[in-house]
């Protein structure tokens, strides 16, 4: 990876942009690309980088789109055979692309998406215990004291465990923040309470988790924080990414087919398209989008 390129990883990485790291694993000539040729794929369509010509790019954009939706990663083989059946081996995804200029490419596509960013108010043992247990389980943990500090609109949690300190503020800016697991660590009886208080609609008073956690018995400060976090991943929604859940999911990957030689590409703002009759076309590459330009009526006759 080009040090330009790894500099803006590292960006993305920082500021808990989902992108995927793409790179070439392996090219058969002829083709444009060689081993170690990287680009990355924004939530946008946007290939930074280089992994091939347009028509590689359109491929490796599509699939790129369709992994940071699921969070996995994949082995992605392009063949200029048209007809190329899909690979039915686990983690590997076979696209046949006659627009190709007559070599295989193998790209490896990593969906490199944040660490869940969950946010934890109060300095009891219990809050530190969440921080240290959080952390161990890769999970992005944020600490606050102050009970006017901005949610982050991706956090995927709040937990407040200040013991009654400031804890209507904090988790009314939750709940208002639609966050998805928002948590009160507190006895049954004094969760009520504060619950009971909380100037917010009924459904968003039900959201919270009071007491916190599953009741597994626990009773040192890290127990309490392993059943929240338990409870925290029993809740996650059922996808197969390892990274869920996320309050920010990527949109959903819109596709459409070329007109020209029936590829699936992704409709984003990088994607090659024509206006022609009122419609948007798009293409895989620039010759399909040059041969659709000279001669629309061939490729839109019923």
């Amino acid at each position: 990876m080009s040090a330009d390129l790894l500099l803006r990883a590292d960006q993305l990485r920082s500021g808990r942009v989902p992108f995927v790291l793409a790179t070439v694993v392996r090219a058969e000539r002829p083709t444009s690309a060689k081993a170690g040729d990287r680009a990355l794929v924004l939530a946008d369509g946007t290939l930074e980088g280089f992994v091939g010509g347009t028509c590689a790019e359109s491929t490796v954009r599509l699939q790129g789109l369709r992994l940071l939706d699921s969070g996995e990663s994949t082995l992605l083989r392009i063949t200029p055979d048209g007809d190329a059946e899909p690979s039915t081996v686990e983690g590997l995804v076979t696209v046949g692309n006659p627009c190709l200029s007559g070599g295989t490419l193998e790209i490896f596509l990593e969906a490199m998406l944040p660490a869940v960013l969950v946010h934890v108010f109060g300095d009891a043992p219990v809050a530190r215990a969440l921080a240290a247990v959080g952390t161990a389980m890769g999970y992005d943990m944020r600490a606050s004291t102050d009970p006017a500090g901005a949610i982050p609109p991706d956090t995927a949690a709040v937990v407040v465990a200040s013991h009654g300190r400031d804890e209507e503020a904090v988790l009314t800016a939750a709940l208002r923040a639609e966050v998805p697991y928002v948590a009160l660590v507190a006895s049954r009886r004094r969760g009520a309470a504060v619950l009971a208080g909380l100037d917010v609609t009924a459904e968003q008073r039900g959201r919270v988790h009071s007491p916190a956690g599953l009741d597994i018995g626990a009773r040192t400060p890290g127990e309490v924080a392993t059943s929240v976090l338990a409870e925290l991943v029993a809740g996650r929604p059922r996808l197969t990414g390892p990274r869920v859940p996320r309050a920010l999911p990527v949109a959903e990957v819109i596709e459409a087919v070329d007109p020209v030689c029936g590829m699936t590409v992704a409709i984003a703002p990088a994607s090659l398209r024509l206006e022609h009759a009122g419609h948007t076309w798009y293409f895989c590459g620039t010759g399909c989008q040059h041969a659709f330009a000279a001669d629309p009526a061939s490729y839109t006759a019923p």
